[in-house]
């Protein structure tokens, strides 16, 4: 998986020259993305991965070089394991970072998640965690690629969540 992220990274940079619509793009306004990665859902060292995709809407202010913004997620996930299934995943949150190159940023995010967990039998189960993770975004004038790591935890069922995620979107 660190080869995905890293040659999704190395695709962003090389591509640089051929979208940029303008020496130095802003990260500020709302912005829209489709999302897609690996997805491993599990509790005390067991459980299975599989693959999420979905969408999310969002909103950055640039401040000098530090960025801030809010954001919204769904995503559905083929995780599956032992008749149990991960269903979809609602999220919303903030993240902080600093613009690292003229067109790249680093960030932080974190915020509250509510997953679907379809189990045979019980039938679909809603639970409340939360979600923190990283990652790194790169423009290339008003659109924009973007990988990340994200940690999510559901106490009340002992589940944990890890996705490496990419993303492609546009800012208005």
């Amino acid at each position: 998986m660190r080869l995905f992220a890293v040659s999704a990274l190395a695709l962003a940079t090389l591509a640089t020259p051929a979208f940029a619509q303008e020496a130095t793009s802003t990260f500020t306004g709302p912005r829209a993305e489709v999302v897609a990665g690996w997805d491993h859902v599990g509790s005390s060292g067991e459980g299975a991965s599989g693959f999420t995709y979905g969408g999310a809407l969002g909103y950055d202010a640039q401040i000098g070089s530090a960025v801030i913004g809010a954001e919204a997620e769904i995503t559905g996930s083929t995780t599956e394991e032992d008749g149990a299934s991960a269903g979809r995943d609602l999220y919303v949150g903030g993240r902080i970072g600093f613009v690292a190159l003229p067109n790249t940023l680093l960030y932080a995010k974190g915020g509250l998640t509510n997953a679907r967990v379809n189990i045979d039998g019980l039938g679909s189960v809603n639970t409340d965690g939360y979600r923190f993770g990283g990652g790194v975004e790169h423009n290339f004038g008003r659109f924009y690629g973007k990988v990340e790591y994200r940690y999510s935890r559901y106490e009340e069922i002992d589940l944990n969540r890890d996705q490496v995620m990419a993303g492609l979107g546009i800012r208005f």
